[in-house]
C-alpha cells in the first residue's frame, strides 16, 4: 500500500515528512508526498511562462507541482515519489489517495481559530471530514 503526505511550501512539511516515515516504515510502505497546485499558484506559473514566451502544458504544470513536493523531502530513509497535482488541494489528495488504495493520508493542519476555519477553509479539515481512508494529523508545538 501507499502512504500520501500532502506537502506544501510551509514549515508545517516537516511535521507530515516524519509522520509520513514513521508510518511507512512501520507498514513497509512507499510514500507519494503529493503538493497540490492552487488556481492561483497555477496562474502565477501560467504568468511566468507567458513571460518566457513559452506556454506551459499540464505535464509542465505538474512537474512543477512535483518539484515542490521533492523540495520538501529531506533525508528521508524510505521509498518515496513525488507527485504533482494541479486543483482544489483537498479534492485533488482525496482523489489521489483513494485511487491508490492509500492506507493513510498524513496532513498538517494549521492551528487557526473556529471563525478563521470558517472565514478561510482549511485543507487538512477538508480532508479529515472527506477523506474515505484514515487521516493522520500531528501537532508539533514549536511548528507554526
Amino acid at each position: 500500500m501507499v502512504i500520501v503526505g500532502a506537502v506544501d511550501k510551509s514549515n508545517r512539511t516537516t511535521t507530515v515528512v516524519r509522520e509520513a516515515e514513521r508510518l511507512a516504515e512501520a507498514f513497509d510502505d512507499t510514500i507519494h508526498f503529493v503538493h497540490a497546485l492552487t488556481r492561483s499558484e497555477f496562474v502565477n506559473l501560467g504568468r511566468t511562462s507567458a513571460q518566457a514566451d513559452e506556454p506551459l502544458d499540464m505535464g509542465q504544470v505538474r512537474s512543477a507541482a512535483a518539484e515542490m513536493a521533492e523540495e520538501a523531502v529531506t533525508d528521508i530513509s524510505v521509498e518515496y515519489e513525488t507527485v504533482g497535482l494541479v486543483g482544489d488541494p483537498a479534492d485533488e489528495i482525496i482523489n489521489y489517495a483513494e485511487e491508490r488504495d492509500a492506507r493513510y493520508i498524513v496532513v498538517r493542519p494549521r492551528r487557526r481559530s473556529p471563525t478563521g476555519k470558517v472565514l478561510f477553509g482549511s485543507v487538512a479539515q477538508s480532508i479529515l471530514l472527506d477523506a474515505t481512508c484514515p487521516v493522520v494529523t500531528s501537532f508539533v508545538d514549536d511548528e507554526n
